[in-house]
């Protein structure tokens, strides 16, 4: 056999079998699994056994893993955990590319090189690469301020290294005209705007018009992704700039836990990631380790610089913004990673004779110890941390479960969609409960069975698209709405969700027969839905608040729920509140999590609400009244006919969102407390 493989077949099942074992090797080892195609990649690479040339085709399949790491940090940074810490972005930013930046500089001087050749060495330490990333979002911390600090200022440091790498190029080629200048901030913006601007309204357009067909959607997502790093060479930048500019344009289109989300990162994790380590591993080339003292010493020289320049910026940003030290190290995790801005300078450098072969192997050793060290942090102290964030949690008691009664095929998978964005609020590891009611008697249902259960696979393969487990349910029994009683007691489900057609059916009270009848009868948190518009398309959450709602046992549960579903969403919250003390609310508010803030405002009266307040209601709107059970506090008459203005108004966005009738000890904590007695005897109850 012919070494290195020619053979496609051969590379990619080699590679493949890489990707296998190698993590397993990694676990055994108790190293992070992600160090694996690194080492495997030193290995079996050109520097190594020889059984892999690092040709065109692993730089094409490894450059594409590299855009995926930019592409889901950008998918994946809390938008309102940066809004409210960009300064800390800003300010680690500035600190990651500015000393590694000036330290660079100096150890080039110290070298010998000249002024141009110090200050591209000093941009090649200066950039960084997540190369962690995954680690952390497999960990489910990447709505820690830490973390989202780091991913903002990813976005700075690397712009930063770019812009002086074109500097750099220019000065070097003799062009560094006043021409220069022009194009250069002209085409940055124009290409900034463009993929910040124009992207989210194509893909609101293309998402309403998708039907939830999961390959188009994909396919989409693909082409922003690699047109924005095309576009982004045009412009003279990085791909990875244009990836990660993708991803923030996308953001709030594809929530967390979604089936979009899940193939984004299953298509990234499983294949091209692993290729982009396998790359990084083939560059390495021990030999250059003792070639000569001098390489040797140099080497060493270059790789303490460039951990300390982002170790100082980590800690600087830590102490002056109170990281604890896991968060800290985190931080240093995340940015220690030195890959393609790194690489791409280096081979800049190289080109022009600004740096020779003795620096481009020290570089190279860099780029294989901080991606050796990057995710070696980042998976170590990001557990530590997804540890501590679950002991705060652990005071609940009741499982949080979530009921959804499917009925009709068409409403599947808005309910489901739903379901996802629901579970990641109220941050529950149960499955999903979707349940099916067979209205027959049991002697004769055998056939309605059967065609609920055929509904219910679909509900299965929805789900698993989005990694989210399910538990199936099928009742059989002569009133749906008992049906859904009985599955809720039974399951203890603490949640339920169902969909409404925006009709009053005549004669009844609010919704119909069916939702009306278990509404009277269970306490658990309710939510009947009238969405018609993809849920990721939606922009803003308008919150109606009646009159003393704020002294409902579940409402701070209630506020932290719908928070949480509008941090999924990435919207705002406008807080309507009804002839109320706005300070309650926003007390509330403001104790609760997530950290999003709410904008309150006082309306007359419910004729104002639908003549003034509501006049500029959008379709990308998603309206959420917090409602109240008959006979209990905060419910009034004008609650039984509301759902159906709203639906009208609102052009079919709405959630009526019912309250736990439980006590918010029984909610967070409490064992054994008792459900209040207005429940118990609720049928006696009237207005």
């Amino acid at each position: 056999m012919n070494l290195p493989l020619q053979q496609p077949v051969l590379i990619f099942g080699l590679a493949v079998l890489i990707f296998l074992f190698f993590p397993i090797l990694m676990g055994k080892l108790r190293i992070p699994a992600i160090i694996g195609p690194i080492v495997a990649g030193i290995i079996v690479g050109p520097h190594g056994l020889g059984i892999l040339a690092r040709d065109s085709t692993i730089e094409l399949l490894g450059t594409v893993g590299l855009l995926f790491i930019m592409f889901i940090a950008g998918l994946e940074l809390d938008f309102d955990g940066f809004k409210k810490y960009r300064n800390r972005s800003i300010f680690f930013g500035l600190l990651s590319f500015g000393i590694p930046f000036i330290l660079g500089i100096m150890v080039g001087l110290l070298l010998g090189l000249n002024v141009l050749s110090a200050i591209l060495f000093g941009t090649i330490l200066s950039s960084h690469t997540l190369l962690g990333f995954p680690a952390v979002s497999r960990l489910g911390v990447t709505k820690n301020k830490a973390v989202t600090t780091v991913l903002g200022g990813t976005l700075i440091t690397d712009t930063l290294a770019m812009l002086v790498l074109a500097v750099v190029t220019g000065a070097s080629e003799g062009n560094l005209t006043f021409g220069f200048w022009v194009y250069l901030i002209i085409a940055m913006t124009l290409f900034a705007a463009g993929i910040l601007i124009i992207t989210p309204y194509l893909t609101k357009w293309f998402f309403k018009r998708s039907n939830n067909e999961g390959t188009l959607e994909f396919n989409f997502v693909m082409a922003v992704l690699f047109v924005a790093g095309a576009i982004s060479l045009f412009v003279g930048l990085e791909p990875i700039i244009g990836a990660f500019l993708a991803g923030l344009a996308l953001n709030r289109y594809i929530y967390d836990h979604g089936p979009l989300m899940n193939r984004i990162t299953f298509t990234a994790n499983a294949l091209f990631i692993p290729f982009f380590l396998l790359s990084v591993g083939m560059m390495m080339d021990l030999s250059a380790l003792v070639s000569s003292p001098d390489a040797l010493l140099v080497t060493v020289l270059i790789l303490i610089t460039g951990i300390i320049g982002k170790i100082l910026a980590s800690w600087i940003t830590s102490k002056v913004y109170g990281y604890s030290k896991v968060e800290n190290r985190v931080m240093f995790g995340l940015s220690i990673s030195q890959a393609a801005a790194t690489l791409a300078a280096t081979l800049v450098g190289y080109r022009l004779g600004l740096i020779d072969q003795q620096i481009v192997n020290a570089v190279i050793i860099i780029i294989l110890v901080s991606c050796i060290m990057g995710p070696y942090f980042s998976e170590k102290y990001a557990r530590k941390l997804a540890l501590s964030e679950d002991k705060a949690v652990l005071d609940e008691t009741l499982p949080e479960r979530i009921l959804i009664p499917l009925a009709n095929p068409n409403t599947m998978e808005s309910l489901m969609d739903l379901g996802f964005v629901l579970k990641r609020a109220i941050n529950t590891n149960e499955p999903i409960y979707p349940l099916t009611i067979v209205q027959k008697d049991l002697k004769q249902a055998s056939n309605e069975v059967a065609q609920a259960e055929r509904m219910l696979g679909r509900s299965i393969m929805y789900a698993s698209g989005a990694e989210v487990s399910v538990k199936l349910l099928t009742r059989v029994d002569h009133n749906i709405g008992w049906g859904i009683e009985r599955a809720a007691t039974e399951e203890r489900i603490t949640a339920i969700v169902v969909g409404w057609d925006g009709v009053n059916e005549g004669g009844q009270k609010v919704f119909g027969k069916v939702i009306d009848n278990f509404l009277e009868h269970t306490y658990q948190r309710a939510l009947i839905t009238n969405i018609k518009q993809p849920l990721n398309t939606m922009e803003r959450v308008i919150l109606i608040l009646p009159n003393n709602v704020a002294f409902k046992p579940g409402f701070e549960d209630s506020i932290s729920i719908i928070k949480g579903i509008a941090s999924q969403l990435s919207t705002t919250i406008k807080g309507l509140v009804i002839r109320d003390n706005l300070e309650i609310y926003e007390k509330v508010s403001q104790q609760v999590h997530p950290n999003i803030k709410v904008e309150f405002q006082s309306v007359d009266g419910w004729e104002s609400l639908y003549e003034h307040d509501l006049k500029d209601v959008k379709s990308t709107d998603l309206v959420i009244l917090l409602s109240a059970r008959r006979g209990t506090v905060a419910w009034h008459p004008e609650l039984e006919t509301s759902p159906s203005k709203l639906a009208t108004l609102n052009r079919g966005n709405l959630i009526v969102f019912y309250p736990t009738e439980m006590k918010e000890t029984d909610i967070r904590g409490s064992r054994g407390s008792e459900i209040p007695k207005e429940l118990l005897f609720k049928s006696d109850y009237e207005a």
